[in-house]
C-alpha cells in the first residue's frame, strides 16, 4: 500500500498557485539539483516534463551548466540494488533542506504526499508504465551523446513509490572521473499529456565490478502483448534484444522514437524491457528475429546543425495498461547547454531495421524499414471511428490544462 501522510500546507499552496507537480529523480549528484522556477526564463525545474523542445533544452533537461558539486556521485553497486527518490518536490525527499519550500512531506513514501494521483500521472497502480536508469561510460558531460546511454535497469512499478529500487547488473567500473547516468520515464497516455522525463547525474560503479563491456545499444521496438491493437500475444521476434537505447520521444528534434500521441513508448514489456536488471546490456542490440542471421545492429547518431519539426506519425498499435508487476520496494535511506543539435539515426546494416514501428512484425515477414532521419515524416495514422477518437482524446487530454502550464 502507498503510505498516507498528512497533506502539507506548503504542498497545497503550491498546487493552488498553479504549480505543476510532475516527477524528478532527486540526488545531489544530479545536474540541476538546485535549479528553481526562477533560474531560467521558463520553469525548468528538474520535475518539469519535456515535450516539443529543441535538443539543447531537453537533453539533460537543459541543466548541463548546473552540474553537481565536485565529488558528488550516485553510487551503483555492481550486482546489487540502488534506491532512488522519485518525487514531485525535492521538499518531500531526504534533501528537503535545500528545497525552495523546505519540508513538504518528507517521510511519506508517496511521490507527491497529500496530492492526487494525477500529480504523478497515473490513475492507479495498474496504470503505471515503468521507468529506467541508463549509463554512459564517459566522464565529461559534454562528450555524452544520445547513443552513448544504455538502459541497465527497469522498475515497472514506477512511478508509484517515492523510494523506488532498481537492480544493477554486474556493470564494469567507470573511467577515472566517473560515468554519467540518467533517469527516464514516460507515463501512461491515460494520465496526462504526451511528454518524457529525463534527469542526468554523475555516477560510479563500485563493489565487485564486472569486466565485460556494454554492448552497442539499439532502438527498442514495440513487441509485447498489445491486445488493444490486435496483438493479444507477445511478438518476441520483433523485440530488440541486447543493449537498448533510452527512448527519446516527442521533442522538436533529436528523437529516436516516432510514435504518435496515443501510442506512447513505455519502459516495460511492451518494448522489450523486462522488470529488473537488463542483463542483456552486455550484448550488441539486434532485432531478435535477425539475431541468428549474421546481422549486427549498430545505432549511430550523426550531428548536424539543422533543426526540424516535432515527431511525426504513429505506429499502428496502442499500449495497454500492464498488470501490476511484482517489484522490490524498500524503506527510504538517507544518503547523502550544449548547442542545438539534430541527431540523425542511420542503419549500418541495410537489412536491419532501426525503425520501431509496430506495424512491422518480423515474426511473419522479413521486410524491414530503415530510419533515415530523426525528423522523417511517416505515413498518416489510419483514422479511428469517432467514438474511439473521442475516448482517446478524453484520456490523453483530460489533464492538458494542468500539465502544459509551467
Amino acid at each position: 500500500m502507498l503510505s498516507v501522510a498528512p497533506v502539507s500546507l506548503a504542498f497545497v499552496a503550491a498546487l493552488a498557485s498553479g504549480a505543476s507537480a510532475h516527477i524528478a529523480m532527486w540526488h545531489p549528484s544530479m545536474y540541476g539539483f538546485n535549479v528553481t522556477d526562477q533560474t531560467f526564463s521558463y520553469d525548468n525545474r528538474p520535475q518539469v516534463p519535456l515535450y516539443n523542445m529543441p535538443f539543447s533544452q531537453w537533453w539533460f533537461h537543459g541543466h548541463i551548466d548546473y552540474p553537481p558539486n565536485e565529488g558528488d556521485f550516485f553510487d551503483l553497486t555492481a550486482g546489487g540494488t540502488v534506491t532512488t527518490s522519485l518525487s514531485c518536490d525535492k521538499g518531500a525527499t531526504p534533501y528537503y533542506a535545500s528545497s525552495q519550500g523546505g519540508d513538504v512531506g518528507f517521510g511519506s513514501d508517496s511521490p507527491c504526499p497529500g496530492a492526487p494521483l494525477s500529480e504523478f500521472h497515473t490513475t492507479g497502480i495498474d496504470d503505471v508504465k515503468g521507468c529506467a536508469l541508463a549509463i554512459a561510460y564517459k566522464s565529461d558531460v559534454h562528450d555524452v551523446q544520445p547513443d552513448d546511454f544504455a538502459i541497465f535497469s527497469v522498475n515497472q512499478t514506477c512511478v508509484w513509490y517515492q523510494n523506488t529500487t532498481f537492480e544493477v547488473p554486474n556493470l564494469p567500473a567507470c573511467p577515472e572521473g566517473g560515468c554519467h547516468c540518467a533517469w527516464f520515464w514516460i507515463h501512461s497516455i491515460d494520465s496526462g499529456s504526451e511528454q518524457i522525463y529525463m534527469n542526468g547525474f554523475k555516477c560510479k560503479v563500485s563493489g565487485d565490478v564486472g569486466t565485460q563491456p556494454l554492448g552497442t545499444p539499439a532502438v527498442p521496438r514495440r513487441c509485447g502483448a498489445d491486445p488493444d491493437n490486435g496483438f493479444p500475444d507477445p511478438r518476441p521476434g520483433n523485440c530488440t534484444i541486447g543493449a537498448k537505447l533510452p527512448m527519446y520521444w516527442y521533442q522538436s528534434d533529436g528523437n529516436n522514437m516516432f510514435e504518435d500521441t496515443y501510442h506512447a513508448p513505455y519502459y516495460n514489456d511492451l518494448y522489450g524491457f523486462h522488470d529488473g536488471p537488463q542483463n542483456d546490456v552486455f550484448q550488441d542490440g539486434v532485432i531478435a528475429s535477425l539475431a541468428g542471421s549474421g546481422y549486427t545492429s549498430v545505432q549511430t547518431f550523426t550531428t548536424h546543425t539543422t533543426t526540424t519539426q516535432a515527431p511525426a506519425s504513429p505506429p499502428t498499435t496502442e499500449a495497454p495498461a500492464p498488470a501490476s508487476p511484482t517489484t522490490t520496494h524498500v524503506e527510504p535511506t538517507t544518503t547523502a547547454a550544449p548547442t542545438t543539435t539534430q541527431f540523425e539515426s542511420t542503419a549500418i546494416a541495410t537489412k536491419l531495421a532501426v525503425s520501431i514501428s509496430a506495424s512491422i512484425d518480423l515474426d511473419t515477414s522479413t521486410a524491414v524499414a530503415t530510419s533515415s532521419s530523426s525528423a522523417r515524416r511517416c505515413k498518416a495514422r489510419p483514422s479511428d471511428d469517432a467514438a474511439s477518437q473521442s475516448k482517446k482524446r478524453a484520456h490523453a487530454r483530460h489533464l492538458s490544462g494542468l500539465h502544459h502550464a509551467h
